[in-house]
């Protein structure tokens, strides 16, 4: 199958990876990274989360490099100060924006150009309902809690996972961090309903101009896209080795 690795303003692309992958591509991988990203491999004290993180950025790099056809090593990333990540200059399409996202064994990486993205995967781990009514009134809005709490007790792990994740993919897209305040804005999270970024205290503007997706993940996972712009066209790819 063939892709065609071209974005205009009107696209944003979503890409799903597995991040186990056979260890000759882990080392091909590590061998992309750049020498804090290999450091920072290092560090993992468990083999399988080392492995999972040289998955995630060595596919990064990978796609990347597609995009901006120029080889996965030589991409150079800069940091703001609450570490979103970004294409360093020079780079021959500055407007590139991305974002990325892993969790347990699935990774999720967003790309645009001249629009901000943020997402983010996680994995739907068992939860006592205790725990997820606790976590939620601590970190969600009232209006948040109350939806999910007044949820069938079937529905609420799906409803908490919908809620945090389009929490973080907002964050990330704001790329400040949690200085914002996570019960300083809503999002819906009722299971089947359309993801909306409903009210934000901290940037109302982003109400109107920003929109909320839930990419196609595996079962078990939850995921949310946050987009600059309602203008565009979302297209999702599965990333396969033999596809590079």
């Amino acid at each position: 199958m063939r892709i065609e690795f071209a974005l205009t303003v009107a696209d944003v692309h979503v890409w799903q990876a597995s991040l186990e992958q056979p260890g000759e591509y882990i080392q091909r991988f590590l061998q992309t990274l750049a020498p804090d990203e290999q450091t920072r491999a290092a560090r993992f004290f468990a083999e399988k989360d080392r492995r999972h993180f040289i998955a995630a950025r060595g596919i990064l790099r990978l796609l990347l490099g597609h995009y901006l056809q120029m080889p996965a090593a030589e991409i150079a990333f800069a940091y703001n100060a609450y570490g979103k990540p970004a294409l360093q200059s020079p780079a021959p399409q500055l407007a590139l924006c991305f974002n990325l996202s892993h969790s347990h064994e699935m990774a999720l990486y967003a790309f645009a150009l001249g629009r901000e993205v943020g997402i983010d995967i996680e994995y739907m781990r068992d939860m006592a309902m205790d725990d997820v009514l606790a976590i939620a009134q601590n970190h969600f809005s009232s209006d948040e809690y109350a939806t999910l709490h007044a949820l069938p007790a079937s529905l609420r792990k799906q409803g908490f996972f919908n809620c945090w994740t389009r929490k973080e993919a907002y964050i990330k897209t704001r790329g400040l961090g949690l200085t914002i305040p996570l019960d300083s804005f809503d999002v819906s999270l009722m299971p089947g309903e359309p993801a909306l970024l409903l009210t934000s205290n901290e940037a109302p503007h982003t109400v109107a101009s920003w929109s909320l997706a839930t990419p196609a993940v595996p079962l078990n996972y939850a995921a949310a896209l946050m987009v600059e712009g309602h203008d565009y066209t979302l297209s999702s790819f599965t990333w396969q080795p033999e596809l590079f």
